[in-house]
């Protein structure tokens, strides 16, 4: 791990200095240069992820597809919502741009005496054991995610953001990032806000969006397996999550749907919102049918969704 490590931050300094310095430079933004640094970061972590997903995911769809399409057209926009999103690694780059603040504000308060505590203080066992304190972080990220993701279901503000993601009748690996604007930067300040909250340290943090947005877009794959009895209650899986994107199932089902965790399908056992019936393939909203346009190309879906947020549309 620590030569990809090694490898990674060569190739990082290397089109730093080669390429986007000489840039900022040419431009009379050399100001800006240590913002450039991260963000050249960001986006090879973003190219990296889309490759080893196309790599890893596009064989399996051609493989054992759940649905066959003979346009493939819906998908596109969905492609280039991956690379807006990717590149960007919105969590990360949230991250980054709130730990001076954070920062500060913790400085303000150990100077008033107050000492913040962290999970490792809580439970001390965790600081000689980072594995175990990275699993733990995991599994209360996604405990959050939960929650977030009920509540884009339940209030209808959000739900007017959110039911972009779940108007796609084509769904595949690339569907995972199609996502309004605004709602990927609150489901950004949100991820990166309860992080902050329970400590985790920033290469961990780096690692669970890495690992999370993987998982995420194994879950949306057009593939038509899940994980077995047992798998299917460790990790939510394609069929798992299909489940909750079907018509008339995933939204408009009992407590605004089913089937809402990101990684672990435990949160919906304990809170009652699983559904292990798998329902068939097809996926969207029920209004869909009934002619509600939620839009082709991303600008339209951008706008749509502004409109529907405030009673327009």
């Amino acid at each position: 791990m620590s030569w990809v490590i090694e490898r990674f931050a060569a190739l990082q300094g290397w089109l730093f200095q080669s390429a986007v310095l000489p840039s900022l430079y040419a431009l009379g933004l050399m100001d800006f240069a240590e913002l450039a640094f991260d963000a050249t970061e960001f986006v090879l972590l973003g190219i990296v992820q889309i490759m080893a997903v196309y790599l890893l995911l596009r064989p399996l769809e051609a493989w054992r597809p759940a649905e066959h399409w003979q346009n493939r057209s819906g998908v596109r926009t969905d492609v280039l919502y991956t690379f807006l999103s990717r590149v960007g690694l919105v969590p990360i780059a949230v991250y980054a741009v709130l730990t001076p603040f954070v920062d500060a504000f913790d400085a303000q308060l150990r100077a008033a005496g107050y000492i913040p505590r962290s999970l490792e203080d809580l439970i001390p066992a965790l600081a000689q054991a980072p594995l175990a304190a990275f699993c733990v972080y995991l599994l209360l990220l996604d405990l959050a995610d939960y929650w977030r993701h009920r509540l884009q279901h339940r209030w209808r503000l959000w739900w007017a953001l959110h039911s972009l993601h779940h108007s796609q009748r084509q769904m595949t690996f690339w569907n995972d990032d199609r996502n309004h604007l605004l709602d990927e930067l609150i489901a950004g300040v949100w991820f990166a806000g309860v992080a902050f909250l329970i400590g985790v340290p920033p290469e961990q943090f780096v690692a669970a969006v890495m690992l999370t947005r993987f998982v995420e877009s194994l879950s949306h794959a057009n593939v038509r397996f899940g994980f077995g009895g047992l798998g299917e209650r460790l990790l939510v899986s394609p069929r798992f999550h299909r489940t909750h994107h079907a018509v008339g199932v995933g939204h408009e089902g009992a407590r605004f749907g089913c089937n809402f965790a990101t990684l672990f399908p435990f949160w919906d056992i304990v809170f009652g919102t699983v559904n292990f019936a798998y329902r068939g393939t097809a996926t969207g909203i029920r209004d869909q049918l009934e002619g509600r346009d939620y839009g082709e190309t991303f600008l339209t879906q951008q706008w749509l969704g502004l409109k529907r947020l405030v009673g327009r549309a």
